[in-house]
C-alpha cells in the first residue's frame, strides 16, 4: 500500500528590516544638523570676540566684505561694469584684423553696436549710405549731446588723409547738428591729416587701429575722454 506523499510547506522568506536604516539615516542627519549648529555657533562667538577686542580692525573688514559682496552683486546683475585689463599687442592685432575683414556696411554697424555697450549712450543710429555727408553712425547720449561718427574701414597701409578732416569738420556741426565729430579707422592718419585737425578750433576725435583695439577691449569710448 503507497503511502500519501507530504505536503511541503511553504518557505517564508524574510523581510529586510528597513526600519532600523532609516533610523540610522534619521540620526546622522540630525548629528550633522548638530555639528552645523555648533560650528555655527563657534564662528558667531570668534567673530564677537574679535569685535571686543578689535573694533576699529573689524569694522573696516566688515565694511570691505560688504563693499565686495555689494560689487560683486552689481557686477553679476550688470548694473555695474568694472575695468578690464588693457590687452596685449597679440589681442590688438587680432581685434584690428578682424574689423579689417568685414565690409564698410558691417564696420558701420560694428561701430554702432560698440558704441551701445556705453550705459551713457541712448541711440547708436546707423546712417551710412552714397550720400551720408560725413556721416555713418549718429551717437545720441543720454546727456543731450549728439555725437557723429565717420568710419573707414582701411588696409594698414591704407592711412586717412588730411581731406576726410576737412569734409567732417564741416558737416558734423552745420549739417547734422551734432555736439562732437569721431572718425574711426582700421588703420591710422596721416601726418596731413593729424596736423589739420590740430589746426581745428574744435579738434575732431581720431581713433586709430590700436585705440579702436582699445575701445574694443573696454577703454573708454572717444566721447568719455
Amino acid at each position: 500500500m503507497a503511502t500519501p506523499a507530504r505536503r511541503r510547506r511553504p518557505v517564508r522568506t524574510r523581510r529586510l528590516a528597513t526600519k532600523p536604516r532609516r533610523r540610522t539615516a534619521r540620526r546622522r542627519g540630525r548629528r550633522a544638523g548638530t555639528s552645523h549648529f555648533i560650528a555655527a555657533a563657534f564662528a558667531l562667538a570668534l567673530v564677537i570676540a574679535a569685535f571686543r577686542q578689535y573694533p576699529v580692525t573689524s569694522s573696516l573688514l566688515t565694511a570691505l566684505a560688504l563693499a565686495a559682496g555689494a560689487v560683486y552683486f552689481l557686477a553679476g546683475t550688470g548694473r555695474l561694469h568694472l575695468p578690464t585689463r588693457p590687452a596685449g599687442r597679440a589681442d590688438i592685432t587680432h581685434s584690428i584684423a578682424a574689423y579689417q575683414h568685414l565690409t564698410g556696411p558691417q564696420f558701420e554697424h560694428a561701430i554702432a553696436d560698440l558704441a551701445r555697450r556705453d550705459p551713457a549712450v541712448r541711440t547708436a543710429t546707423v546712417s551710412g549710405g552714397s550720400n551720408d555727408r560725413a556721416l555713418d553712425v549718429l551717437v545720441q547720449l543720454a546727456d543731450g549731446r549728439r555725437i557723429a561718427i565717420q568710419c573707414k574701414r582701411h588696409a594698414p597701409n591704407n592711412r586717412v588723409g588730411a581731406p576726410v578732416i576737412y569734409a567732417v569738420n564741416g558737416t558734423y556741426r552745420a549739417y547734422h547738428r551734432c555736439d562732437q565729430a569721431v572718425i574711426v579707422t582700421t588703420s591710422s592718419f596721416t601726418p596731413d591729416a593729424q596736423r589739420a585737425n590740430a589746426e581745428l578750433d574744435h579738434p575732431l576725435r581720431l581713433v586709430d587701429g590700436r585705440a579702436l583695439a582699445r575701445w574694443v577691449s573696454g577703454s573708454r569710448p572717444p566721447w568719455g575722454t
